[in-house]
């Protein structure tokens, strides 16, 4: 085992050594409360099997049967999510087939960021993780259930439902993916037309063709966001079985795995001797993997806070320190949009997840003695799942990559980290995502420009006043303030600056998924201007460096300068009134900052456990 990587899992160990024994301690005591519906009165049961067939009722009353509960994310206006539609009707025979029952447990919302992006309803995407854990657990709380079928793919979706399953951490829980669409318009080209269009060269029609080109067909969208970023992790985790992620909807293979995976559910529950629940999967040793496996794709930013939530809601505190380190302790293996130009197909293709764990167990950076719903360890994720008349089965994964321009090796990285640093100085900690960016390091000093609204830069650009060296300053965008929305809006700006041979970088309390591509971005800045950071001090014309090198995030301006300033106070009236923004208002109130998750959900949570 690489000494990094086990210094860092073995620090995560001993800094949450009270919060992980009160969690086990919590899910061991829903434990003993089972077989879960034999605590329910016969009211109760009667309620909970009423609308089931003959059949399974008897099964249910039997008490030796499986109940799984399924908790999805559907919807048929997310692309990705919209094949689930199906999946109820197919998870349900197939646990039948095996004298099970299978019941819908609940719906979870699903809001996709390519919608909302730029738009006003993207001030709830993040605060909707939140909401969608507290609908998991809802569903779950009938207390009828032996395990549980999550299905959701996309940006806050997993890792709500992650962490709402790790609320029913007793709960052996089975992740089902649905998989991405086929290529469409390479995302090299698209990436052009974006920003041709920002320049005003091209026209709304030539911009919405190549959009639809590109986003073209059920399946998540092709490029490494959160969305992608996830379902790696998951896997990485152990939450999948082998090799799901990235099968395409619509085919044999899929149905196939979609089958295995509702039976999967059934042979891990307290029921038999195979129990495996998600609380005791998901430790550790998971998480590392999880950070290992982000970090060697580079992949979402966003994970930078979606994963120390999910760590403590299975009672770990996990830091961007934990990111950093291993981080410096990863390669980097594949160049997959924004951080190249191939999609998650062309990652299929070349080798895909059996031969990225496969080089990552080889070269001791990731913990192989860990549980997964599978079984002990990690071997079992270096096969592929293929069809074989009709039957599905999992072979050796490939040896070598197919295309080193996409994956490469452990010896010749892209490389030699996995291109996230995390930036410290008077300005605060934030992170950055230098995978993508066109030098392996950023050295920028620059005079700031200012806005307290992403809208407000368009403006500024088609003025010609960002036509210079400067460092872009986005604030007041932070969690409490207007719920942290992403600003990829920004991104064809700057980077059109960028291309005019200005340097450019973003500096923001602010959120970005990690597709912040070739523009330097500190971005998740901590503490928010709203909370009292030093961005609300930030005028004009001030020197600001950002230097991957050094670490550093700095206003250049002297101490008795900034004690005399006043900070200029949020004008965010109008982001919290709208589109239902309205009604999170205490939700925003509570949240963490970002490097705690920007999270509600542990809220008094000590006292609790």
């Amino acid at each position: 085992m690489d000494s990094r990587i086990a210094e860092v899992t073995q620090r995560i160990i001993e800094r949450s050594k009270d919060s992980r024994k009160a969690y086990l301690e919590k899910i061991e005591h829903a434990r003993r409360q089972g077989p879960h519906r034999g605590v329910l009165s016969c009211g109760n049961l009667a309620h909970g099997f009423a609308a089931c067939g003959t059949e399974d009722k008897s099964d249910l009353r039997s008490m030796t049967k499986a109940n799984v509960a399924i908790v999805s994310a559907y919807n048929d206006m997310l692309s990705a999510h919209q094949p689930y539609e199906t999946y109820p009707a197919i998870i349900r025979d197939a646990v039948k087939s095996v004298g099970s029952v299978a019941q819908f447990a609940g719906g979870v919302p699903a809001m996709c960021d390519g919608v909302t992006q730029g738009q006003t309803g993207m001030d709830l995407s993040l605060m909707s993780r939140d909401n969608i854990a507290q609908g998991a657990a809802i569903a779950l709380s009938h207390n009828m259930f032996d395990s549980t079928l999550m299905l959701g793919i996309c940006d806050k979706i997993v890792p709500g439902l992650l962490m709402g399953a790790l609320s029913f951490g007793h709960l052996p829980t089975v992740f089902v993916p649905a998989g991405p669409m086929p290529s469409g318009l390479p995302n090299k080209e698209k990436a052009r037309v974006r920003q041709e269009y920002a320049e005003g060269k091209v026209g709304r029609d030539a911009l919405l063709e190549a959009e639809s080109q590109s986003y073209h067909s059920a399946g998540t969208c092709t490029f490494y966001g959160t969305a992608n970023s996830n379902q790696l992790v998951v896997e990485m985790m152990g939450l999948h079985l082998p090799g799901s992620s990235f099968v395409n909807p619509g085919t044999e293979l899929r149905d196939a795995l979609t089958k295995a995976a509702s039976i999967q559910a059934t042979r891990i529950t307290d029921l038999g001797d195979t129990y495996r629940p998600i609380g005791n999967i998901v430790d550790a040793k998971a998480i590392v993997n999880g950070l290992v496996g982000l970090l060697a794709t580079g992949g979402s930013t966003n994970h930078t806070m979606h994963l120390i939530a999910v760590a403590r809601s299975a009672g770990f505190i996990i830091n961007w320190d934990d990111f950093s380190d291993i981080s410096n302790a990863v390669p980097l293996l594949t160049r997959i949009y924004p951080n190249g130009s191939a999609d998650i197909n062309h990652f299929v293709a070349a080798g895909g997840m059996s031969l990225l764990i496969k080089q990552l167990l080889d070269a001791g950076l990731l913990h192989n003695d860990v549980n997964t719903i599978c079984g002990e360890g990690l071997d079992f994720y270096t096969k592929e799942p293929m069809l074989k008349d009709g039957e599905l089965e999992w072979r050796d994964g490939p040896t070598e990559s197919l295309d080193k321009e996409v994956l490469a090796t452990v010896e010749t990285p892209f490389k030699p980290d996995g291109g996230l640093s995390v930036l410290d100085g008077n300005l605060g900690r934030g992170v950055i995502k230098t995978s993508a960016l066109r030098t392996p390091h950023c050295t920028i000093k620059a005079p700031a420009v200012v806005f307290e609204d992403q809208f407000d830069l368009d403006a500024a650009f088609k003025a010609g006043d960002l036509d210079k060296d400067c460092i872009v300053v986005v604030r007041f965008q932070g969690p409490s303030a207007i719920g942290m929305p992403e600003l990829h809006r920004l991104t064809p700006p700057l980077g059109v600056l960028q291309d005019k041979g200005f340097k450019v970088a973003l500096v923001t309390d602010g959120r970005m998924s990690g597709a912040s591509g070739k523009v330097p971005a500190a971005i998740h800045v901590t503490p928010e201007a709203y909370k009292g950071g030093l961005l609300a001090k930030v005028e004009a014309g001030d020197l600001i460096e950002l230097n991957t090198e050094t670490g550093a995030l700095t206003l250049h301006v002297d101490e008795a300068t900034l004690e005399a300033r006043e900070a200029k106070p949020a004008d965010i009236g109008h982001h919290h009134i709208g589109m239902g923004r309205e009604m999170f208002g205490g939700m925003r109130a509570i949240l963490t900052g970002a490097e705690e998750g920007a999270c509600s959900l542990f809220y008094n949570q000590e006292q609790a456990l």
